[in-house]
């Protein structure tokens, strides 16, 4: 167990104002004290007790370095025990230096014993109460490391749900322009494709990704879905460039534009509009008319509640879903720049 390395000079002032509260009493007699002596049993009398508050702060200041980085036990009976035999100890050594110097028993009398117990007991409860502290924050640092790694293994579970279903959507506008044999458009919409799983193939490393990156991936995405559905499906983006600092989930807008492919019918009867804009409550707005198959799309809805979860998970912010029978629309919450 690593505790803080603590400033000499801090210990020592401590133990300077520690001691002056211990020795409080003698500090309130030593006018009286002084007033019965003369000569120089006065300058004798103020001399030892200088030696004795001195020897009480080099106590105090070695009993506090102790707990603080020697003792590690968290038991509190153990460091009590540790702190009395060295406190009984140099009571010891204080008694013989009181009556070598100054022969007077009340020098090492109850008074003297019960100042250097409650010396013992403070540099107790002091070590106890920091060594404490230091493992609760031990322990709080454990908690938010393994929160961390958990919400890590979640996300990188939601983001690898991505990767699979899209790639086998994206096959079909590449399968459509080879059968073309439209060769120019054949080339840029693989490179597109190459931008667009370059994109998703980093995102594991990504969390949050400022707008104006994930608009960058939406125009490649575009592109393979308008070869793909000719003049069939089209995108209107109005987002003022002062928003694109703003940061977003990677792959938020994916999952939503790859639903409306997946549950709406595109053809020329039916042709599709994608509308992505910034609202008034500073929202990212994905919105689409609704053209529902003929036959319900296979879909077990983890599209939605990924992205649900993820703005929850990197966020704590909730998405909205409006669908009114006409209009389907996904309100994102976008968070501050960086």
């Amino acid at each position: 167990m690593m505790l803080k390395k603590y400033n000499s000079y801090q210990l020592f002032f401590i133990s300077l104002i520690a001691t002056i509260f211990v020795i409080y009493p003698d500090i309130t007699w030593l006018p009286y004290e002084l007033g019965k002596l003369e000569g120089s049993q006065k300058t004798k009398y103020t001399i030892f007790f200088l030696l004795r508050y001195s020897f009480l702060v080099g106590l105090v200041f070695l009993l506090i370095k102790i707990n603080l980085q020697g003792i590690k036990t968290l038991d509190f009976k153990k460091r009590f025990a540790y702190n009395t035999a060295i406190s009984i100890l140099a009571f010891a050594i204080y008694g013989g230096i009181s009556f070598l110097v100054y022969a007077k028993v009340r020098h090492y009398g109850s008074l003297v014993l019960f100042q250097f117990i409650v010396v013992s007991i403070l540099s107790t409860l002091m070590g106890h109460i920091v060594i404490m502290y230091h493992e609760q924050r031990k322990k709080e640092q454990e908690i938010e490391e393994l929160r961390i790694q958990n919400l890590q293994s979640r996300y990188d579970a939601l983001t690898n749900q991505i990767n699979p279903h899209f790639f086998f959507n994206s096959l079909n506008g590449l399968t459509s322009l080879i059968r073309k044999k439209n060769n120019e458009e054949t080339l840029t919409y693989v490179n597109k494709l190459s931008d667009v799983f370059r994109y998703i193939l980093q995102s594991d490393k990504k969390g949050l990704v400022t707008l104006g990156e994930e608009l960058t991936f939406v125009d490649a995405f575009r592109y393979m879905m308008e070869i793909r559905f000719a003049n069939k499906l089209a995108y209107h983006i109005d987002i003022d460039e002062s928003a694109l600092s703003q940061k977003v989930p990677v792959l938020s807008i994916l999952p939503l534009l790859d639903n409306v492919v997946v549950h709406n019918r595109i053809d020329s009867e039916h042709k599709m509009t994608i509308n992505i804009f910034i609202n008034e409550s500073n929202e990212l707005v994905v919105s689409n008319p609704i053209y529902p198959k003929l036959s319900p799309a296979v879909s077990n809805g983890t599209g939605l509640n990924n992205l649900e979860n993820r703005f929850l998970l990197l966020m704590d912010k909730q998405i909205r879903i409006e669908n009114n029978g006409k209009t389907f629309t996904v309100y994102l919450p976008l968070g501050s720049s960086i």
